[in-house]
């Protein structure tokens, strides 16, 4: 009896599989809040229009955002611009309009239209006037690496 029980113990112990390191680990939660504000790639000629005829109405700048939200960089600055502190700044003073550009590969009309050459990296966010002229072409590009600013450096720079 005790063999027969020794027996189906190890043919247990050679059945169970352990437990190895390719098991993926929980992915670490960012250290900013997202949000996957690019919708349909086809309005954004629209929105664009609607966004600068009400600039031009209350006054306020226009801030085109050309990302994607597999941009892990984009979705961080849209969680930053949904939250109550810079939702509160920015609504007084600026429309607002999320470009979805794809690959990099769409919507570089509006990109261009704006005197940016092209897309190089996601975000790239361009400031405009009520008129539509750009106010940050050089500071443009450089939102490629938004997730990795601090949330008082991101609302400086849009509150000056």
């Amino acid at each position: 009896m005790k063999f027969a029980l020794g027996l189906v113990a190890a043919a247990i112990a050679l059945t169970v599989q352990p437990v190895t390191a390719d098991v993926a680990a929980p992915a670490a939660a960012p250290g900013h809040p997202e949000a996957r504000p690019f919708g349909d790639p086809d309005r954004a000629g629209h929105d664009v229009a609607d966004a600068m005829v009400r600039a031009k109405a209350n006054g306020h700048r226009v801030i085109l955002v050309f990302g994607a939200n597999w941009c892990h960089d984009s979705r961080a600055l849209a969680g930053w611009f949904a939250s109550p502190r810079f939702a509160a700044m920015l609504a007084p003073r600026y429309e607002i309009v999320w470009i979805d550009v794809g690959q990099k590969d769409r919507n570089l009309d509006l990109a261009r239209r704006f005197g940016l050459d092209g897309i190089k990296g996601t975000p790239t966010v361009l400031m405009l006037d009520a008129t539509g002229k750009p106010l940050n072409l050089k500071d443009a590009p450089r939102w490629h690496e938004a997730s990795t600013r601090s949330e008082d450096k991101i609302y400086r720079y849009f509150a000056r």
